[in-house]
Order: structure tokens, then sequence, then C-alpha cells
């Protein structure tokens, strides 16, 4: 079984606090990051990522820069559909989100402008789309959260599709209106088609039982309501590396093998064609991508995976390349098919 190590927690808190200044990353994919100099003026982000991650990389860019970053926070769907109903006239300059279904949302409406190849050279084809309109910038992984108290380690299910089963009803938890499960049920979709989702959906509806929020569905696990729920990782290590009152009786479960439920989902930025400052724009995609701006999403609190320049992930995760994930284009998620799909099943 893929279970996380309690032991490489001790590394967390004092990355937190030190910066992990001595574990910096590996040389960047280019020989130097695109440049910053000349830049002047603003950007208006509308970001749907972690709010400190995003205003740390904004003062850090601004610091670097002198361009002024204004950020218009909100969740995926929220910023994405807003985008497309504002079209050509959107205030928006770049668009950051926590999964790829919105930023596909965008890219269908024809919204963005091409990446500039040498940010695209920073990040590894494996976590951008083929098309170049945007790029990966942070990932996360699909995890099931259980408390061992209630699920031995024998019980657990070797396939996500497993949970559709008689079996498990009642005995696991997600938050189905949340961006981030909407986002692996669009993986589920890709992987195995519209007929065996619609089928996993009606079995999860019947079984599963319904909170709001990641962070509420490990609360519960750990508080022994529910023995197990579908999350990402970063939920229980960022509890992990505070008073862990959340996460004391949890444990993390790596589906891996390709499965769907080994999912990591991309987050997304790109620079839209109504920007007013596109130079600016394409600058502070590059700089998030770029060496500095992974370093602080390494060191920080958000506890995502750096997708860019070679930058290792905080050593308390399970590294990407051992997460045997399967492979999806990330622009080939649909957001809007899978909110069909689970409106049918009764879960939206």
């Amino acid at each position: 079984m893929h279970r996380t190590n309690r032991g490489i927690l001790a590394a967390v808190t004092l990355v937190a606090v030190l910066g992990l200044t001595a574990c910096a990353a590996s040389p960047a994919q280019t020989s130097s990051e695109p440049t910053t100099e000349g830049l002047s003026g603003s950007i208006t982000v509308y970001n749907a990522q972690h709010e400190e991650l995003t205003q740390a990389w904004a003062d850090a860019f601004t610091a670097e820069t002198g361009v002024e970053v204004v950020l218009r926070n909100g969740d995926d769907s929220e910023l994405g559909n807003q985008i497309v109903q504002e079209g050509s006239a959107s205030p928006a300059d770049v668009f950051l989100t926590e999964n790829s279904p919105a930023m596909s949302l965008v890219e269908n409406a024809d919204l963005f402008a091409p990446i500039d190849q040498a940010t695209l050279d920073q990040v590894p084809e494996t976590y951008r789309p083929d098309s170049g309109n945007w790029t990966g910038i942070a990932a996360r992984s699909t995890v099931f959260a259980y408390n061992p108290t209630l699920l031995p380690e024998s019980d657990l299910p070797a396939s996500l599709t497993e949970l559709a089963g008689p079996e498990w009803q009642g005995r696991w938890a997600a938050s189905p209106s949340g961006a981030d499960f909407q986002a692996i049920v669009s993986a589920y979709l890709e992987l195995e088609g519209e007929a065996a989702t619609a089928d996993w959906l009606a079995g999860m509806k019947t079984n599963f039982v319904a909170y709001k929020g990641n962070s509420t569905v490990m609360k519960a696990v750990n508080a022994g309501e529910i023995p197990a729920g579908v999350i990402y990782h970063y939920y229980w290590f960022g509890d992990q590396s505070g008073t862990g009152e959340n996460s004391g009786n949890v444990e993390l479960y790596y589906f891996k093998n390709h499965d769907p439920g080994a999912f990591v989902s991309i987050s997304g930025g790109g620079v839209l064609k109504s920007s007013a400052n596109p130079t600016a724009a394409q600058a502070f995609l590059a700089f998030i991508t770029g060496k500095s701006g992974q370093e602080i999403l390494q060191t920080g609190t958000s506890f995502e995976y750096p997708v860019g320049s070679d930058v290792d992930a905080n050593p308390a995760l399970v590294p990407l390349v051992e997460l045997d994930a399967p492979e999806i284009d990330p622009s080939n998620l649909n957001s809007t098919k899978v909110t069909d799909l689970m409106t049918q099943a009764g879960l939206l």
C-alpha cells in the first residue's frame, strides 16, 4: 500500500520557517529566465489559486519589476465563467487557477494569448497543454484520506472505481460541489469515457457522504464521522505543518498505478488577449514558473507541487515522479460535461 511516511514530516516546519534555502532546486531547463527589465504599469490577476501563495508571487514580482499586481480572488469556476462572460472586454491580464478545467473553459472561448516560448520551456510538457495557450504553474495529487481505526490498511480500495461498489456504501466522503472534486471527475471522464463515468457517479451518489470543502472532509475523517474521503494531498500536509489537530487520526493512501484516483491536477496560468499590459502579464507568468517563483511555492505553506524550472517539491511530499499518475493532456479536461453528468447523477 502507498501510504504517507510520517517520518518525513519533521522537515515541514523547518521548510516553512527557514525557507529551505539550503535545498534549492537543480538548474532550470533553460539557461536563463525571461527578462523582467523595462516593465512598468500594473496588471490585474484573476486569481483562483491560494491567496497567500499568489500574494507572495505578486509581492516578489513587484519588488523585482516595479509592476503593481492587483488581485481579484475567487474560485475556478466563478472566475473562469466571469472571463468568458466579459470576453474581449475583460479587465483581466492574467488568469490563475487551482485546477485546469477552468483554463480549458477560457481557452475554448479563444480568450487566451499564446504564452511566450521561453516561459513554456520552463515547464515540462507533462504539466502544460499541447496548445501553448496556457501553462501549468503548480500541481496537486488526489489522495484517499482514511482513519486507520475505522478502515484497516488491508481494506483500502485498489482503485477509485471500487468506491462505487456496494461494499463502500456510507464509508467515504467527498465535496462534489467544489472545483477540486470536479477536476477529479474530469480526469475519470477522460480516462474511462462517458458511460463508465456516469455509472461511477451513480454508484457514488448511493455510497458517499457529502461535505462542503476538502478540509471539512478531512476533519470528518479525523473525528471518526466517516472512515475515508477523497481529497487533495495538501490539506493534510498543511494541517500537519501546524497543530495537526484536524489530521492526527488521518493517513493518506496513494492509488498510483495510473489509476483515475492517482490523478495529478495541474494548476494553470494564462495571459488574456484582452490584457492592457501584455508584456508585463507575460513577464508575470514567466516569473511564477521560473526558478524564483517556483521556489516561493516550494518553501511556502500551500504544500502544492512545483512544476517549473526543475524546482523540487517540499521534501515532506511524495515526489511527483513516484505518484505513478495517469497521463492526461490537461486541456482535455471538460468542466461543462462533468457538471452535466454530476447534475444528472444528483450530485449537484
